[in-house]
């Protein structure tokens, strides 16, 4: 496969999962908000947890909740928008057109159309969340379309790897927003602000139902931490991500007959990081712990780029 093309479903399939992940910290934001005055300040933290904080404020001089979301929804200067990203996803569709099947291009299409026009506009607060719904909706569609469609080869390969990196670094951050970022204080641990702030994120990557049938209906963050890190059954964990990463960069090494410096760096990430426990990653700090996971995961994307020679 020519690297332009690799690079192409890799990014796509990226972008679109962006785009549900950025869905998903908004809502996230917003339930977070809710159990705290001073909303502005959590949106703050919303936009860095999502890396598009500097961007804000080169257009913004002040933090509001109106223009948080619009920025991270629908403002085509903030190039990781949901609408510059689902815009971006169909443009990458459209270069790899003939390495998808019908039905994965007609669902990428529709998406783009349907929320390009649910987007045209500012989003009333009494319309939010029937617009989430629709962008979480439409990357479902996507995903479904290729699960049921596409061939498992190459293509397939480089689609989940794009998919697992994005995601394993959303999950990473939403945790990050609320254990170092949102949390009060010390004193707020285990107090019933600091248990629905993660309740929340729990709702936020679609985990609840899972955690209930695993854990019951307590939710206590040495659990939540636990579940959402270190669960290889729960589909956005780190480890799962970790894992099906490794796995589909070993089907490529498999294809291609060639191991290749991201092969190696998959493998230490999941052996590295998913090697301690929940006890462990607390006592070195849960925050710690992310950034050393989120520049790793980083450090991954950009040289499957360079072992794939995506712009080559």
């Amino acid at each position: 496969m020519l690297g332009k093309t690799a690079g192409g479903l890799f990014w796509m399939f990226r972008y679109l999962e962006r785009s549900e992940n950025t869905a998903r910290l908004v809502e996230a934001g917003q339930r977070i908000a809710l159990t705290r005055s001073g909303s502005e300040d959590e949106w703050a933290s919303v936009l860095k947890t999502a890396a598009v904080w500097d961007g804000y404020c080169q257009y913004y001089p002040e933090v509001t909740k109106d223009q948080a979301i619009d920025w991270m929804l629908r403002d085509r200067d903030n190039p990781s928008s949901v609408l510059s990203v689902i815009e971006a996803a169909r443009n990458n569709a459209k270069m790899v057109r003939t390495a998808l099947t019908r039905e994965v291009w007609e669902s990428v299409n529709a998406a783009w159309m349907t929320l390009r026009d649910a987007l045209a506009r500012k989003i009333p607060e009494r319309d939010l969340p029937e617009v989430l719904g629709q962008i979480r909706q439409h990357s479902a569609f996507v995903r479904g379309a290729m699960h049921g469609t596409m061939l498992r080869n190459d293509i397939y390969n480089f689609a989940r790897v794009g998919t697992f990196i994005e995601r394993a670094d959303n999950t990473a951050r939403i945790l990050d927003v609320k254990y170092y970022v949102l949390l009060p204080s010390a004193m707020a641990v285990g107090s019933s602000i600091d248990n629905v702030q993660w309740q929340t994120i729990l709702r936020s990557v679609s985990a609840e139902g899972g955690f209930q049938m695993t854990y019951g209906q307590d939710a206590r963050p040495r659990e939540i931490a636990q579940f959402l890190i270190l669960d290889k059954r729960m589909p956005r964990s780190l480890a799962f991500c970790c894992d099906k990463m490794r796995d589909n960069m070993g089907y490529l090494m498999a294809a291609y007959g060639d191991r290749l410096p991201c092969h190696d760096m998959a493998d230490r990430l999941c052996l590295n990081s998913m090697s301690h426990t929940v006890d462990e990653i607390f006592e070195m700090g849960l925050h710690e712990f992310i950034q050393g996971f989120l520049g790793d995961i980083t450090a991954l994307g950009a040289q499957t780029e360079i072992d794939y020679r995506f712009f080559a």
